[in-house]
């Protein structure tokens, strides 16, 4: 775990570096100067005092760049998504209800995301804004409509690594190697948007982007992902299905299923 970590908290400072390089003064007047990333005062967003979000002494690689560009092309509000988040034990693993409708499709660019946290008694949502969450590391992971992203890199101030597993849900039974893992990556060091390959425009392209496919609806596409947790903890997690009612039909023949972005989430903790 402590090697997963450090490889993490290195990708996270390049990819900070590199944007500091691109941004120059700007950056350093409108992304740093006195930011208080914990809303204590302190600039410090793990609560420790040293400004070290890995608690390592490294300095604060989960700044957040290209912060005036995610709160346009990611349509953030103020205010805390209606959406419920729901667990029920299955066997070893926990099925989610996520709610990310965020109002439906017209609406979707006028509601917030839904915040969550990997924990105990299952996944919980963590109340708070799409502002107050960029200098957050309460949560782990948010969803909209289709979107899911990790706590980490462009997305937030996290610590959160994502790494696409191979094999099925069941296969996957032990942490991959820890350069498999990647933070949220999904600007350039001009804070333009890089967007995913599903063809739809202004889509970013998030570390969990290939969970869907779309062929006249919402697919699902099995595959599996690994979380690395701020608390050295692992979740698998994979989306079993977009709609509330309908993915089988969706995924075998491209018909529409209801209930669009009440999605199901099958995780469990790694040991």
């Amino acid at each position: 775990m402590i090697i997963l970590k450090q490889a993490l908290i290195t990708l996270i400072a390049v990819t900070t570096c590199l944007a500091c390089e691109s941004s120059g003064d700007e950056m350093s007047e409108e992304t740093t100067g006195d930011a208080d990333t914990s809303g204590d005062g302190d600039g410090d967003p793990t609560g420790d005092g040293d400004g070290d979000p890995a608690g390592d002494g490294d300095g604060d690689p989960g700044e957040l760049i290209c912060e005036d560009a995610l709160i346009l092309d990611l349509s953030l509000q103020e205010k805390v998504a209606e959406g419920a988040v729901s667990s029920t034990e299955d066997g070893d693993d926990w099925l989610s209800s996520v709610d990310a409708s965020a109002g439906g499709t017209m609406a979707a660019a006028m509601n917030p995301w839904v915040y969550m946290r990997f924990g105990d008694a299952g996944l919980e949502k963590v109340e708070i804004d799409d502002y107050a969450a960029l200098s957050s590391d309460a949560w782990d992971i948010a969803a909209k409509r289709f979107g899911i992203r990790a706590n980490s890199g462009n997305s937030g101030p996290g610590m959160v690594g994502v790494a696409a597993a191979a094999g099925s849900y069941a296969d996957v039974d032990v942490a991959p190697d820890p350069s498999s893992f990647a933070i949220e990556d999904f600007y350039t060091d001009d804070c333009v948007l890089i967007e995913d390959m599903s063809g739809l425009p202004g889509n970013p392209a998030y570390a969990m982007a290939n969970w869907w496919g779309y062929a006249g609806c919402v697919t699902t596409s099995n595959q599996v992902f690994v979380l690395s947790l701020p608390d050295d903890r692992m979740v698998k997690l994979t989306v079993e299905a977009y709609y509330a009612e309908g993915q089988a039909a969706c995924n075998e023949n491209g018909t529409m299923g209801s209930g669009s972005a009440e999605m199901t989430w099958r995780w469990r903790f790694l040991e």
